[in-house]
């Protein structure tokens, strides 16, 4: 049987919550969305908060909050996603692109001082974009040192930096849950802060985001759209599967953590390379990636022989669709890198399989 490279996590608990929508006639914009923001208000901490239909409405009213200006440039990394492209270029605003590093996917503070340092004379930079790219938190606080705005986009990342349960215990249950809301606050650092709930995204409710505001003066900003029509905002009907994937995240951390140790020890054997966590206890496992040494469509086609589909880790970005300029790196980790099948739902032996194509990938 073939095994996917993706699959949404949604059990029974997932989808009664939908059939209960469905049955209750409710499921425009309504007391379900309003659930969803203080769910998420718990683990995040979050002064105020927007639940929108798409990352790209999150990502627009993000820019517009902080009152950019026709012409000015906002910097995204290269390995961002193509939405961002369209966006900027809807306001009107310049895309400044940024690269990477071989060893790690996200901007750094050094890269972006690059990417300032290089652009064109009379250019103004009004934003800093901070995708967290297949799961790996970058530095913002670093970052925001450079006096930028910075919007972090915590999609992919969400659930890094929580402990194993098990690692917590031993303080007792009160002094986890702290413990747990002060990693979620750390990550969420930036000026405004997307959370993507798109298929794809390490929470799903089918599509949509969460826009938030970590401080009062920030959620100020983000409070003037607060009025906006229904359209622009999540229905109930997919906030009632995302409120689902918020209680189940411990649940679905722990299991990513038990597949990727199975795939760390097949990695050693081949000599393609990872991108390592800092930590890799406190990592989500959003994804498990190899940066290959051969061709991408010799691997690809190997593994489909295995029956066991993988894909490039890049093709949606800016780079994989060749629109990042001049970022060499980002652009041959585009062509270099592939995912691996790396879900809550995806069983033991099947990870075995997996793991063993690792092992003998040409």
């Amino acid at each position: 049987m073939k095994i996917e490279v993706y699959s949404p996590t949604i059990r029974r608990k997932e989808m009664d919550a939908v059939l209960t929508a469905m049955v209750e006639e409710k499921i425009g914009p309504g007391d379900r969305s309003r659930l969803l923001i203080q769910t998420a208000k718990e683990q995040l901490r979050f002064d105020y908060a927007l639940a929108l239909r798409s990352p790209a409405v999150a990502l627009h009213l993000a820019l517009k909050a902080l009152d950019v200006k026709q012409g000015q440039a906002v910097i995204i990394s290269a390995l961002s996603p193509r939405y961002y492209f369209q966006v900027i270029q809807d306001l009107q605003l310049t895309p400044l692109f940024c690269d990477v590093s071989y060893d790690f996917p996200c901007m750094s503070r050094e890269t972006i001082e690059n990417a300032a340092a290089n652009k064109p004379a009379g250019l103004e930079i009004c934003a800093v974009v901070l995708h967290h790219t297949l799961g790996f938190s970058p530095d913002a606080a670093a970052i925001a040192e450079l006096g930028f705005p910075v919007i972090e986009d915590i999609s992919q990342s969400y659930g890094s930096r929580i402990k194993p349960e098990k690692k917590q215990e031993e303080n007792g249950d009160e002094d986890n849950s702290s413990k747990q809301k002060e990693e979620e606050q750390a990550k969420a650092s930036g000026v405004f802060c997307i959370l993507g709930l798109e298929e794809r995204d390490m929470l799903t409710s089918g599509g949509g985001a969460l826009l938030f505001a970590m401080n009062r003066r920030d959620g100020l900003q983000l409070r003037n759209f607060s009025a906006i029509p229904n359209e622009y905002c999540l229905p109930d009907i997919n906030a009632a599967l995302a409120v689902v994937q918020f209680k189940e995240l411990h649940r679905n951390l722990e299991k990513r953590r038990e597949i990727a140790r199975v795939y760390a020890q097949a990695s050693l054997r081949t000599r393609h390379k990872r991108f390592i966590p800092i930590n890799e206890d406190e990592y989500n496992y959003y994804s498990f990636s190899l940066v290959l040494e051969t061709g991408l469509k010799d691997v690809i086609a190997y593994a489909k022989k295995k029956e066991i589909v993988i894909e490039s880790a890049f093709e949606n970005s800016l780079a994989g669709a060749g629109l990042s300029g001049k970022c060499p790196v980002s652009n041959s980790l585009a062509l270099r890198t592939v995912l691996f099948p790396i879900y809550p739902r995806l069983r033991s032996q099947e990870a075995e399989r997996v793991s063993r194509l690792i092992m003998t990938l040409p």
